[in-house]
C-alpha cells in the first residue's frame, strides 16, 4: 500500500513540532538551544526541534551531540541558504554582519530567502548597544535616536532597519536586542581574567566610561522571551542591572580573582597603549534602561548584576 505524505504545512498546528532555527550558533545560539531542551524536559514537554545554520561542515557532529540539527550554509553565499524557505516556524538571528562594508548583507540575504517561503512567526535579531555611540554617561531606553560612530555599529544598524521593515511590511513578527558586553565564566573570552593577567591599563576616574554587561545564561533566555512574547518590531535592552564605569568592573574582577588591579591612565596615554578596537569601547558611555524585558518580556535575570554572575 502506498504512504500517504502530507505535507508539513497542511498538518493541523497541535500535530506539528515547532521549528527553531539559530542563525549564527556560537555560544549563545548553543545556549539557547540547551535552554529550550532545558524547558521541555523540566515541563514533560516534547520542546521545539532546533536547527542551526552553519557554514562549517565540521562543526555539525558537535552540533548533534548537543541535540541540534545543522544546516550547512554561508550567509554570504545567497545560493547556499535555499533550504532556509518556509523551513521554521521562528528564527534567532545571532549572526554578525561583515566585517566591513557600510551594509550588513548577510541580513539582506536572511530577508530575501525568508520572503520566498512560508514566513515564520517571529525572527528575533541580535544588535548591539553600540548603535547609540557615546551618550556621555546619560541614560538610555529603546527610544534614543540611534547616532553610530563606526562602521561596525552601522552595519548593525543597517541590520536593524532591514529587518524591522521586513516585519512592517511582510507581518512577520520582529525582536531587536541591542546586546551590550556578554560574559560569562564559561565562556571562551568570557571574563576579565585575560586582560587583567596582561596588565592593560583602564582610565583614570575623571576619564572613565560607564560599561554594561549581561550574562550569556540570560541573554539566552531573554532571546527565547523575545521570540514567544515580544511585540512586534519592538526593540529591547538585553543588559542587566549593573551601573558600573568600565574600570570599577575591572577592580572588581581583579579582586575577586586575588589579582592586582589594573593601572589607571589617562586617555592621551591610552591611545598609545591600546589597540584601536579596545579604545572604540572606551570612547563611548552609557547606561542601559531595561524595563521593557522585565515588563514585556517577564524576564527575571539569573544574574542581575556581573559581581553576582562572576561570583556564581
Amino acid at each position: 500500500m502506498p504512504s500517504i505524505q502530507i505535507p508539513r504545512g497542511a498538518l493541523p498546528a497541535r500535530f506539528r513540532r515547532t521549528r527553531v532555527l539559530i542563525i549564527g550558533c556560537g555560544d549563545v545560539g548553543q545556549r539557547i538551544a540547551q535552554a529550550l531542551q532545558l524547558v521541555a524536559a523540566q515541563t514533560r514537554q516534547h520542546g521545539p526541534k532546533v536547527l542551526a545554520l552553519t557554514s562549517s561542515p565540521e562543526k555539525a557532529a558537535a552540533l548533534r551531540q548537543l541535540g541540534i540539527t545543522p544546516l550547512v550554509g554561508n550567509l554570504d553565499d545567497l545560493s547556499s541558504l535555499r533550504r532556509l524557505r518556509g523551513l521554521a516556524d521562528r528564527v534567532i538571528h545571532m549572526a554578525p554582519p561583515p566585517g566591513q562594508g557600510a551594509f550588513d548583507t548577510r541580513s539582506a540575504h536572511v530577508v530575501r530567502v525568508l520572503r520566498q517561503g512560508r514566513l515564520p512567526k517571529a525572527l528575533v535579531y541580535g544588535s548591539t548597544t553600540g548603535v547609540y555611540g557615546n551618550c556621555d554617561g546619560a541614560w538610555v531606553d529603546e527610544t534614543r535616536t540611534l547616532n553610530p560612530t563606526t562602521d561596525r555599529a552601522r552595519r548593525r544598524v543597517d541590520a536593524e532597519q532591514r529587518l524591522l521593515h521586513f516585519g512592517q511590511h511582510s507581518g512577520l513578527r520582529v525582536q531587536v536586542l541591542r546586546i551590550p558586553g556578554i560574559y560569562a565564566p564559561d565562556r571562551e573570552g568570557g571574563t576579565p581574567r585575560g586582560r587583567l593577567l596582561k596588565g592593560l591599563p583602564v582610565l583614570n576616574a575623571q576619564d572613565d566610561v560607564y560599561t554594561n554587561h549581561i550574562h550569556a545564561d540570560d541573554l539566552a533566555r531573554i532571546a527565547i522571551a523575545a521570540m514567544w512574547r515580544g511585540k512586534p518590531q519592538r526593540v529591547y535592552h538585553a543588559s542587566d542591572d549593573t551601573q558600573m564605569r568600565m574600570g570599577e568592573y575591572f577592580d572588581l574582577a581583579a579582586d575577586l580573582y586575588g589579582m592586582p588591579r589594573p593601572p589607571r591612565v589617562t586617555r592621551d596615554a591610552a591611545q598609545q597603549m591600546l589597540a584601536p578596537t579596545m579604545l572604540s569601547f572606551m570612547g563611548e558611555s552609557r547606561r542601559m534602561r531595561n524595563a521593557r524585558i522585565k515588563q514585556e518580556l517577564r524576564v527575571r535575570l539569573r544574574y542581575p548584576t556581573v559581581l553576582q554572575g562572576l561570583v556564581a
